[in-house]
């Protein structure tokens, strides 16, 4: 059976015994139902991590004492993902996928063809789900790094983004060179892919970001959904640059 990941900042303190309480203990305690001799592992979500067992178990925390702690170094080079904002409950889908392949950091952005507008208090709401998706998802896929999820962006911040990366791409159906053979860069560096919204990129959005530097490309022969492309791209480059 797989451990269970928890977050508790207590994960990187010096204490031979944590208390898990609030919303993590209650899910650890009353959802799934951890008893004293199991295992856990917290993380503070910046790669520290404790290696427990759970002593005591109660209502809604559990105690749990620590066998050893350890740091994951943050993996490299870091993959961004710009992700133009999808229809419905896509974006959680999309956030969740992309999680779990290991991205991280996701930059929603407000492309012109985007259908879904991030305004006012819809924007505050649909940022919060997609961080408690980005959240949770990093749980269960037991990541002691936990992805950023940014606040929405502008094509003008995709631009700058776009200015400072390594190698920056854009998906996009019309190119000529596909992912899976664009060149690698050689110095360190963020790789930067983005992905447009369900009606595609613009040609003014194409223009901007080439000029900011980022190459076009084509992710394969089929049409994917703006949902799923991100999470298929992510494979190819984490797997090209010896992530995967």
């Amino acid at each position: 059976m797989t451990v269970p990941v928890f977050l508790s900042d207590a994960a990187g303190q010096a204490a031979d015994t944590i208390v898990l309480d609030g919303p993590e203990g209650r899910h650890a305690a009353a959802v799934r139902r951890l008893r004293p001799g199991e295992r856990i592992d917290l993380t503070d979500g910046a790669g520290r991590v404790a290696e427990c067992t759970v002593t005591a178990a109660g209502k809604d925390s559990l105690t749990a004492e620590v066998l050893r702690r350890f740091e994951v170094p943050p993996p490299r080079p870091r993959l961004v993902v710009v992700q133009g904002l999808p229809k419905g409950d896509r974006g959680e889908l999309a956030v969740e996928m992309m999680t779990e392949a290991g991205v991280d950091v996701i930059v929603p952005w407000a492309a012109a063809r985007c259908v879904t507008q991030w305004k006012g208090d819809r924007a505050a709401k649909a940022l919060a789900r997609w961080r408690g998706t980005a959240r949770e998802a990093a749980k269960q896929a037991r990541r002691f790094h936990l992805p950023e999820v940014t606040e929405q962006a502008t094509t003008a911040a995709v631009g700058s983004l776009v200015s400072t990366a390594a190698l920056a791409v854009v998906l996009h159906e019309e190119a000529a060179e596909p992912l899976s053979r664009l060149p690698l860069p050689e110095e360190p560096g963020d790789i930067v892919m983005v992905v447009g919204p369900e009606g595609g990129v613009t040609e003014e959005e194409i223009a901007t970001l080439r000029e900011a530097g980022a190459t076009p490309a084509l992710l394969g022969p089929t049409v994917l959904r703006t949902s799923t492309a991100g999470v298929a791209a992510a494979a190819v480059l984490l797997s090209r640059c010896g992530r995967w």
